[in-house]
């Protein structure tokens, strides 16, 4: 699965917390801080650099999607951390793995 096509799978399961225009310039807006939702944005950033995806067009796999914000997961873990940052990170970890779930399902058609 694509980078863009994680995060359309996201949005659309996650009441459009994550896009912010296109997934390119979702992406952008995310690195530059300019993106809608701070704490999205951060899973973004953080999802692209711990699975090293350098665009929309980046194939990622489910484990390597999931530990590259299993940092974030951790900080937002901390007492003294947003409860909201730690829920939508929550989510997205189920969702993510929905994603990969609906994807390998629709494969076996």
């Amino acid at each position: 699965m694509t980078l863009s096509e994680l995060l359309q799978y996201l949005d659309e399961n996650m009441d459009g917390v994550f896009l912010d225009g296109d997934s390119a310039s979702t992406l952008e807006k995310a690195r530059s801080g300019e993106h809608r939702n701070p704490i999205a944005a951060e899973v973004l950033t953080t999802l692209m650099d711990g699975a090293g995806a350098d665009g929309p067009d980046t194939t990622l796999e489910r484990a390597e999607a999931v530990k590259a914000i299993g940092p974030l997961r951790l900080k937002y873990m901390a007492d003294d951390a947003p409860v909201e940052g730690f829920r939508l990170v929550e989510k997205t970890i189920v969702t993510i793995d929905a994603a990969y779930n609906d994807e390998a399902l629709s494969s076996r058609g």
